[in-house]
C-alpha cells in the first residue's frame, strides 16, 4: 500500500485528479532532465542544468572522483524529492490540494478521489 496526495484540476478545466505516489522515483534518480520534463517542471529543470555545470566547473579543483560521489547524492536527494517537488508544480499551476488517500495504486487513488 502507497501513500498517494491527491490534487484536483483547476476549476473550469476537465481533468481526473492527479495522484502523486509518495514513493522513491527511479526515473528522477537515474534520468533527471528527462522527469523535469515529463511533469513539466521548467524552473526546476534550468537550476539543475546550471547546478549541473557548476559541478562540472569545480570538478576541475575537487577532482573527477568527488564531482561524481557529489553528483550521485544529489541523484539520490532528487529520487527522495521528487514527489514533494511534482506537488509543488501542480500546487504553482493551480491545482488544489484535496487530502490524501493510502491505496494499492494510482488508478485506485483516483477512483477513490472521485467518490
Amino acid at each position: 500500500m502507497t501513500l498517494y496526495a491527491i490534487y484536483d484540476p483547476k476549476p473550469d478545466t476537465v481533468a481526473l485528479p492527479a495522484a502523486i505516489p509518495e514513493t522513491f522515483s527511479w526515473l528522477a534518480a537515474l534520468l533527471p532532465p528527462l522527469f523535469f520534463l515529463r511533469h513539466g517542471l521548467w524552473i526546476e529543470l534550468v537550476l539543475f542544468c546550471v547546478k549541473l555545470a557548476a559541478l562540472i566547473f569545480i570538478a576541475g579543483f575537487i577532482g573527477a572522483d568527488a564531482a561524481w560521489v557529489l553528483y550521485g547524492l544529489v541523484a539520490l536527494w532528487l529520487g527522495f524529492a521528487a514527489p514533494g517537488l511534482r506537488r509543488h508544480g501542480l500546487d504553482w499551476r493551480g491545482w488544489v490540494f484535496r487530502g490524501e488517500r493510502v491505496a494499492l495504486s494510482a488508478d485506485l487513488a483516483q477512483l477513490e478521489a472521485l467518490a
